[in-house]
């Protein structure tokens, strides 16, 4: 692009400048002939009274030689005598003769010119003067000169700057080129400053625009991984539990290993999945689709709503089972109201599995643990505690993948991105029952979202009883 910006100058600007400077130094060899010769015509002029001297041809002689100073002049006297060199041929002068009228014409050496002059008795005198090349091109070579370097000093200087511009140009779409190619190589780091002409900027911001958008695919991608993995854990906390309670048959010791083998796989998954971006400048938390950042739940569409009363029953039914073989008591207390949230049904499971789940890895058995569900005039609270060691650190309890018991600490980090995804949060403290108290605030659906009046109902269940509420 470099070579091909200063080859279009080179061409142009010496297009340019030939046609303008050539008619320009043929114009400045006509004036230059042309002042020449109307030297020439002043002197001739100047020279005719002397013909009034009469045929004393000494005497003119000798005023001729006095004005003519260069050698020039020349005198045709009507007998055929000269007083001078002349230079005009017999046809040039006898047309002068005859025609009676000034000429010029082209000799050997330079040009002449024939200024006729009428005398007594009808009789012509012709007067010469002759102009060598050196008037007629006085000058000229100089002028020229000056106008050949002038024009060359445009030629160049155009060169120079097409190939500063083709340089801005190329450098530019280097850095381009050669970041389009880093981020091919995986480098999703890297951005370019954009600069050059609008087109280049405009490629530049756009190219930035585009690895974010990458980066930020890739992520949501990784970390979807993950949060799918680790909702795997469910059941296979259920499927450990049911090895354990097999006892001593043959099978039970390379079943549990089994599911060992499984549990460590899981964690080597989201580990691997998540590897990468804890690696990058940015953080963790990779925005979605809904803003939530770092979750692989997604924000759902409009239409997209379940009751979290309902969903909460059924999952922690199916963990009262579980705690029951654990000799867990297990309680569920829920509000009669509707409690609508702009999430899928799956999505407020994966919040309920990832919090009980939690009491059943970090805490002994036999702890005791609560789920309820209440509602407020904006939100739905999703409530889970236990009396078992609590959370030493909330705060750091909270950052994605990092965890004080061995886990892989995703579980409560897809409890607040649900939260989030709902403009709602998610709290960490201490409860009633002397443990941990985790609190979910799902942001109500907005057709809603209104003061709620009726009273929460509770409904209490211990054991292997499958919890249910007032409205079913």
């Amino acid at each position: 692009m470099r070579s091909a910006l200063a080859t279009v100058a080179l061409a142009v600007t010496v297009l340019v400048t030939v046609s303008f400077l050539v008619p320009l130094a043929l114009l400045l060899r006509t004036h230059v002939q042309t002042e020449a010769m109307l030297a020439a015509e002043q002197r001739v002029d100047s020279a005719i009274p002397l013909l009034a001297l009469g045929p004393d041809q000494a005497g003119l002689a000798a005023a001729v030689a006095r004005t003519d100073t260069t050698g020039q002049l020349c005198i045709h006297l009507p007998d055929g005598s000269l007083l001078g060199t002349t230079r005009a041929g017999t046809q040039l002068l006898d047309r002068a003769v005859q025609g009676r009228t000034a000429l010029t014409g082209d000799v050997p050496g330079g040009r002449d010119y024939l200024q006729p002059v009428l005398l007594d008795h009808d009789q012509v005198a012709v007067i010469e003067e002759f102009v060598p090349d050196t008037e007629l091109n006085r000058g000229l070579t100089r002028a020229w000169t000056v106008m050949a370097l002038l024009a060359t000093g445009l030629v160049i200087g155009s060169v120079l700057v097409a190939d500063r511009l083709g340089a801005r140009l190329v450098r530019a779409s280097r850095k381009l080129s050669h970041a389009a190619a880093a981020l091919g190589a995986g480098d999703l780091a890297v951005r370019v400053e954009p600069a050059g002409p609008p087109e280049l900027r405009a490629a530049g911001d756009a190219f930035n625009t585009m690895a974010d958008r990458v980066r930020q695919l890739l992520a949501t991608e990784r970390e979807l991984v993950a949060d799918l993995s680790h909702r795997l854990r469910t059941p296979m906390t259920a499927l450990r539990l049911a090895a354990e309670r097999i006892g001593p048959a043959p099978a039970a010791p390379q079943l549990a290993k089994a599911v060992e083998q499984l549990e460590d796989e899981l964690d080597a998954i989201i580990v691997a999945a998540r590897t990468p971006l804890s690696t990058r400048p940015v953080g963790a938390h990779s925005g979605t689709a809904t803003g939530a950042p770092g979750t692989g739940l997604t924000g759902p569409a409009p239409d997209e709503s379940c009751q979290v009363s309902e969903v909460a029953a059924h999952r922690v039914g199916f963990w009262a089972v579980l705690a029951e073989q654990q000799g867990r008591v297990c309680t569920f207390e829920a509000t009669d109201e509707p409690t609508p949230v702009q999430l899928p049904g799956d999505h407020v499971a994966a919040v309920v599995d990832a919090l009980v789940g939690n009491v059943f890895r970090h805490t002994p058995d036999g702890t005791r643990f609560a789920v309820s569900v209440r509602r407020t005039a904006q939100s739905v609270v999703l409530v889970v505690e236990d009396d078992g060691p609590g959370i030493a650190d909330p705060v750091a309890a909270l950052s994605r993948g990092a965890s004080g018991a061995g886990s892989t600490g995703l579980g409560l980090d897809i409890a607040r991105s649900a939260a989030e995804s709902t403009r709602g949060r998610l709290r960490i403290g201490g409860g009633p029952l002397g443990g941990a108290r985790v609190e979910v605030d799902l942001a109500l659906a907005a057709e809603h979202r209104r003061p709620s009046r009726r009273p929460w109902h509770r409904t209490r269940r211990r054991g292997a009883q499958k919890p249910r509420s007032r409205h079913g």
